[in-house]
C-alpha cells in the first residue's frame, strides 16, 4: 500500500516497515467522550488546528475503550468521569469526516462527572468549554462531526436508546 500510495517500487521502501509491522493490517480506536450538563456539551479546542472537538483520541494499548475515555477527558479537560453509555461506533472513512489515510473506528461514549467541575485545558488542547446544541463553535471535522454532538444530546434525553453503528 505504501508503495501504491508513493508511487514507488516496494523494493525501495521493504525495509521501511519492521518485521512486527507487517502483518495483517488493522484499524485503529479513536474513543471520545460526550458530557451533557445542563443541556450544554463540553468540547475542547485542539491546539493542531485551533477548533473544537469531543475530548478523545487514539485509544492506548493495554488500556480498555472505558478506560481511554476517561483518561482522554482527564487529560484533555481536567475532569473526572465515569462512563454510561456507548452511543456510537462509526468507520471513519465511511462517514462524512475529513478524509485521512489511516483506518479507524470512532467510538462515542456518554460520561458523567464523578468529580469537580474544573476546566483545564491539557497538552493538546487550548480551551475547554461547555456549548449549547445550537450555539456549536467550528468543529475539529476530522475527530467529530455535528451529528456526533447531535447524537450524544440524544442518548442523554433519553430520545435514542441503541447505539448507532454504520
Amino acid at each position: 500500500m505504501l508503495a501504491d500510495l508513493a508511487d514507488v517500487p516496494v523494493e525501495r521502501i521493504r525495509d521501511l516497515v519492521s518485521d512486527f509491522a507487517k502483518g495483517y493490517a488493522t484499524p485503529k480506536i479513536d474513543v471520545r467522550a460526550a458530557l451533557v450538563e445542563n443541556n450544554k456539551i463540553l468540547l475542547v479546542r485542539e491546539k493542531s488546528d485551533g477548533l473544537w472537538t469531543l475530548p478523545g483520541g487514539f485509544a492506548d494499548v493495554g488500556l480498555s475503550a472505558s478506560e481511554n475515555v476517561v483518561k482522554e477527558v482527564q487529560e484533555e479537560a481536567g475532569i473526572a468521569v465515569s462512563v454510561h453509555q456507548l452511543y456510537s461506533v462509526r468507520h471513519k472513512a465511511k462517514s462524512s469526516y475529513e478524509p485521512d489515510a489511516r483506518d479507524f473506528y470512532k467510538m462515542f461514549f456518554l460520561c458523567r462527572r464523578t468529580g469537580a467541575l474544573t476546566l483545564t485545558s491539557g497538552l493538546e488542547t487550548s480551551e475547554v468549554s461547555f456549548f449549547d446544541r445550537d450555539r456549536l463553535p467550528p468543529l475539529s471535522r476530522s475527530r467529530s462531526i455535528e451529528r456526533d454532538v447531535e447524537l450524544a444530546f440524544e442518548f442523554n434525553d433519553g430520545r435514542q436508546t441503541i447505539a448507532v453503528i454504520d
